[in-house]
């Protein structure tokens, strides 16, 4: 597969002349879901679903499908029967040819005060892993880590931990618009040097084969 990463938790993977595309939220491109012939969101924050850039991804193409759970299910399934599935913890799926496990049941926790929301993350072809916004483990090895590097409901400790947990080949990171080009370095280089994976990170609209 072809890896293309997008700004914020937004990545595009293509095989064999098909492209899905994950979490196109509010601080990804506008045109980050156009061309995709498969959406996936992890869960109902705006960084990662973002209502317009998926209706008009729906729209510009009636063969495009959308993947999620319920809550982001029900906000836009109604205007496109059929086409938007309802998918949890557990279940496994084919969208434009890509083989898809779904792991993972919550939000990580940003504060006790604050109500967790639902998320899933989703295993590609049983070799690329995109969490969403948790640290979730899935119960089969993962090759490509897409990494949330930084977000109010982690911090770098945990990050490094999950890696370790997780033990992928190599970790991009995602989940970074907050990251500061100051911070980067540190990140890299903690990460790096504790995670003890090949860690990466690639600039918007850079790609890598997976």
């Amino acid at each position: 597969m072809k890896l293309t990463k997008k700004t914020h938790a937004c990545v595009r993977l293509e095989k064999d002349g098909r492209t899905l595309v994950l979490d196109p939220g509010g601080f990804t491109e506008e045109d980050a879901a156009l061309g995709a012939d498969a959406l996936l969101v992890t869960h109902e924050h705006p960084d990662h679903f973002d209502e317009g850039r998926l209706r008009a991804a729906l729209e510009a193409d009636p063969a495009v499908e959308l993947w999620t759970l319920r809550s982001v299910a029900g906000a836009i399934s109604a205007a496109f029967p059929g086409r938007v599935h309802t998918v949890g913890h557990g279940d496994a799926f084919t969208a434009a040819g890509f083989e898809v496990q779904v792991h993972g049941e919550l939000h990580a926790v940003i504060h006790p005060d604050i109500p967790r929301v639902t998320n899933v993350g989703y295993l590609v072809d049983g070799t690329v892993f995109h969490p969403g916004d948790a640290l979730t483990v899935p119960d089969h090895p993962v090759d490509t880590l897409l990494l949330p590097v930084m977000a109010p409901w982690n911090k770098i400790s945990e990050v490094i931990d999950y890696v370790r947990e997780v033990r992928p080949r190599r970790a991009y990171d995602v989940h970074d618009a907050l990251l500061t080009d100051l911070a980067r370095p540190i990140y890299d280089r903690q990460i790096g040097e504790l995670g003890g994976t090949d860690h990466s990170r690639l600039a918007p609209g850079a790609s890598a084969d997976v």
